[in-house]
């Protein structure tokens, strides 16, 4: 696919509505030439672990026509089904959401013509991976807490982490709340471990929902 970035931002002003939205439509049909499925998840540390694990099975998702599109949270998912659904560019479309949130991806799906009522394995089968409780959880229990350090130790913030987990609200937590908390308190560091984790699983490893994404 050419251009993955201007297909991004272009989609992602023509779901916000607004004076610019139909230039946009415009600009995305126009990208989406070589497009064949969009991929759905709801921030940009989710699209980093998508691309990582692809990256590591030697595939080349551009090339394949695929597109990681983050969405800015679940609420939007029906919004963006239909876009890009037989109205709109007519792509195949795959997702990724939090437990949390099942219940919009489900409600979208059922809005945008998927079936009716339903269930966790209905949507698997569609292609809408369900993370418990959320990526970074999955990926934490992928690795345990001993493989998140050994992690972070690479990524020259494990000091920063002993003086996180030593703050008096963090120390009564369990360690992977606290890995957790730590991958956020910084922008731009959740992304960052998202790739960094997906590199150092073991192939055998790799949290179900997002292996099933990319299977």
């Amino acid at each position: 696919m050419r251009e993955p970035d201007r297909f991004r931002g272009a989609v992602q002003v023509w779901a916000a509505g607004g004076a610019d939205a139909a230039a946009a439509a415009t600009v995305a049909r126009e990208v989406a030439d070589d497009l064949s499925t969009v991929v759905l998840v709801e921030g940009f540390s989710d699209q980093c672990a998508v691309e990582a694990l692809a990256e590591r099975r030697g595939r080349d998702l551009a090339g394949e026509g695929v597109c990681v599109l983050p969405i800015g949270g679940a609420m939007s998912v029906a919004r963006y089904l239909r876009l890009f659904g037989a109205q709109g560019l007519a792509l195949t479309v795959r997702g990724l959401c939090d437990e949390a949130e099942e219940g919009f991806s489900r409600r979208g799906l059922e809005q945008a013509g998927f079936g009716g009522d339903l269930t966790r394995p209905d949507m698997e089968a569609l292609g809408f991976q369900v993370c418990v409780t959320d990526l970074e959880d999955e990926l934490i229990r992928a690795l345990g807490s001993v493989g998140v350090e050994r992690v972070i130790d690479a990524e020259r913030d494990l000091a920063r982490f002993r003086v996180f987990q030593n703050q008096p609200a963090q120390r009564g937590r369990t360690i992977e709340r606290q890995l957790r908390r730590f991958m956020g308190t910084m922008s731009g560091r959740k992304a960052r471990y998202a790739r960094a984790l997906v590199r150092a699983l073991d192939p055998g490893a790799i949290p179900r929902p997002l292996d099933r994404l990319l299977t």
